[in-house]
């Protein structure tokens, strides 16, 4: 193979992989911001893709560049990211220092210093010869020419990178915990490759004097293919910093996205560059087979991860993959209320046409209360029937219907007010789930055995759809309250541990790492107005009520009623204030109970709940307190650490 011929070859891997490093920079830039930015560490890592996505998006737009002037112009501009990447390096690690416990001010101040030395050099660049002077070629390789000070950027370049590793280093040996250290470690090797590749070697003189343009190019691959897969590890660690997810989710949740995105980028990229530039292909244009192509590419790039999507999930999940497998299936088999409704809707609309009836309805208690769930016809007509009768006379009426469960004849339809009602029951507990009611179409129901058969059928489907209606509405409840511990549980696996004086205390001293938050919670709200639960609550010992004690004269009580009464007042719902509406009932509960200091039952019938409803939703409501408070500490003491 000639000479020319491997030149033309590395020339193009090099404006491939440049081109991957421009995708994969700014995909993970924009990954990261929108998944992950309350962290600094996220934030530290989009200022530093941000800087080095510039330093190679200029590298392809000089690959495509003739003439000496245009290159010095863009060689010159990519000095906005190559100025600013060691800052951002050392930025990068003292995030990550700080998120092990190591606090330092100087350390803060060296990064304003670093970022304030690489503007000063990016003025220098853009309005002196004094860093660059002029602009070369090699080849067909373009480059600036060292200024007189050059040295002293190259000598701070690397101080600032070393120390950013060295960072990085002791954050590592700080982590108490294999996983941390782990991801520590992968972070060290990868965290040398994008600061090595963004850094201007070719400025160095001995480079052209001793290098050949093939070499160079080789180096560059070499180099180029370094940043893109190292790029990719820190991003993938990145994203686990300070997430309140799991970890198979945001693996999963990233490496899909890497898959969709940047994969299927990167692969368009090579198929427009690798097609010839020549006018005609197959006879037909270029451009005409450029974009053929492309969209097909695309098409089945996106088919592709679909059909390998159980192949990545077996790699992902090699330990958890039976029941990440049922978890993923559950959107899937779970049905919202909407979805049972709609399916009670059919039920009721097949059933009023079997048995030739004008309307029907669809009754549902909740506690002493009765509702329209759903209906066919006037609904006019059901709500002034439901108005004018009395729910525990209903229940009467109905108490001996349908005692064969087994079947449906026509004594279990009975007739009240010029409508026929048949309870639904629950087919495991045996409770009254809801009324169906029919428009009367005659005196007396006279069904056949064939249309009675069918309408049982259809009416325990109905009852079925209650039921799971009714199952999953407590399951919905059970996970809701248990969101705070969740979340606390995802903090602590999310969180490195480290070695420090000040580690044990931590997790001592602050409630919203106890199990028992909720308890602790409840008692507070338990003494709302007073009492040695309040003033000598464990919630003194947060950044959040300690923050607050000076608006408050230095009272504890009162500096807690005010951070309940804070977190209480996050949960009310937009708009007027509602006592029946299914939104208002957290809020209601808690503004009546402990604000208020209501009794129970004047507070039930305020509700139209029964007793037993409202402490099943009375522990929902404390749980969403205490899931507030712990979100209100977290962004109290990320205040406090900014400052």
């Amino acid at each position: 193979m000639s000479s020319t011929s491997i030149t033309s070859i590395l020339k193009l891997g090099n404006l491939i992989l440049s081109s991957a490093n421009v995708i994969i920079g700014f995909s993970l830039f924009v990954y990261i911001l929108t998944h992950n930015l309350r962290s600094a560490v996220a934030r530290a890592f989009c200022a530093l893709m941000a800087f080095i996505t510039i330093v190679y998006v200029v590298d392809v737009s000089v690959a495509n560049v003739n003439t000496p002037s245009l290159a010095e112009n863009w060689l010159r501009l990519q000095w906005v990211g190559i100025a600013f990447v060691p800052a951002a390096y050392l930025h990068f690690s003292d995030a990550l220092l700080r998120t092990t416990g190591s606090l330092s001010r100087w350390r803060r101040v060296g990064i304003w210093v670093g970022y304030l030395l690489g503007l000063v050099s990016l003025v220098l660049v853009l309005f002196t010869d004094l860093i660059v002077t002029g602009v070369a070629r090699m080849d067909h390789i373009y480059h600036l020419l060292a200024g007189p000070f050059f040295w002293v950027f190259a000598v701070v370049y690397t101080m600032m990178a070393l120390n950013g590793w060295l960072n990085i280093r002791m954050a590592r040996n700080r982590c108490v915990t294999s996983t941390s250290r782990r991801r520590m470690g992968y972070l060290m090797l990868a965290f040398v490759a994008p600061s090595v590749g963004a850094f201007p070697y070719l400025l160095i003189p001995a480079t052209e004097q001793y290098l050949s343009a093939n070499f160079i190019y080789l180096l560059n691959l070499a180099g180029n293919l370094g940043v893109a897969l190292m790029t990719v590890v820190i991003g993938y660690i990145v994203a686990y910093q300070g997430v309140l997810l799991p970890d198979r989710v945001i693996k999963h949740n990233m490496m899909h996205y890497l898959f969709r995105g940047p994969l299927v980028a990167i692969l368009v990229i090579v198929i427009m560059l690798t097609i010839p530039r020549v006018d005609h292909i197959w006879g037909l244009p270029r451009d005409t087979v450029l974009i053929t192509t492309v969209a097909a590419s695309v098409v089945v790039l996106q088919l592709l991860v679909n059909v390998a999507k159980p192949a990545i999930d077996l790699l992902l999940y090699r330990r958890d993959r039976k029941e990440v497998a049922w978890i993923q299936t559950l959107d899937e088999r779970l049905l919202t209320t909407t979805d049972l409704e709609q399916l009670l809707e059919n039920t009721l609309i097949a059933l009023a046409d079997l048995l030739r009836v004008p309307s029907g309805f669809v009754v549902t208690m909740e506690g002493s209360t009765a509702s329209i769930r759903v209906f066919c016809g006037p609904k006019e007509e059901a709500k002034t029937f439901l108005s004018q009768s009395s729910l525990p006379q209903l229940m009467e009426l109905l108490s001996k219907s349908r005692q064969q469960e087994d079947k449906v004849t026509n004594d279990d339809f009975v007739a009240a007010d010029g409508y026929w009602l048949v309870p639904l029951r629950s087919p495991t507990e045996h409770t009254t789930l809801g009324i169906l009611g029919f428009r009367a179409a005659a005196s007396e129901p006279s069904f056949s055995t064939q249309d009675l058969e069918a309408a049982q059928n259809l009416v325990q489907r109905g009852e079925l759809a209650l039921e799971d209606m009714r199952l999953q509405q407590g399951i919905f409840a059970v996970l809701h309250g248990m969101r705070s511990e969740l979340d606390q549980l995802q903090e602590w696996r999310s969180s490195p541990l480290y070695v420090g004086e000040d580690t044990l205390q931590h997790f001592e001293m602050n409630p919203i790492h106890s199990t028992s938050f909720t308890e602790i919670v409840k008692d507070a709200l338990g003494e709302f107005w007073g009492g040695p639960k309040l003033s000598q609550s464990p919630l003194l010992r947060t950044h959040l009520v300690r923050q607050r004690l000076s608006e408050h004269d230095g009272v504890p009580a009162k500096a807690v009623r005010a951070v309940l009464k804070e977190a209480i007042e996050k949960l009310r719902p937009d708009g007027k204030r509602s006592m029946t509406s299914t939104e208002w009932t957290i809020y209601n509960i808690l503004d009546l109970k402990f604000i208020q200091g209501k009794r129970i039952r004047d507070i039930t019938q305020q509700l139209a709940m029964s007793e037993s409803d409202f402490y099943r939703k009375q522990r929902v409501a404390i749980a969403q307190v205490a899931d507030i408070l712990v979100r209100m500490e977290h962004g109290e003491k990320e205040q406090i650490e900014e400052e």
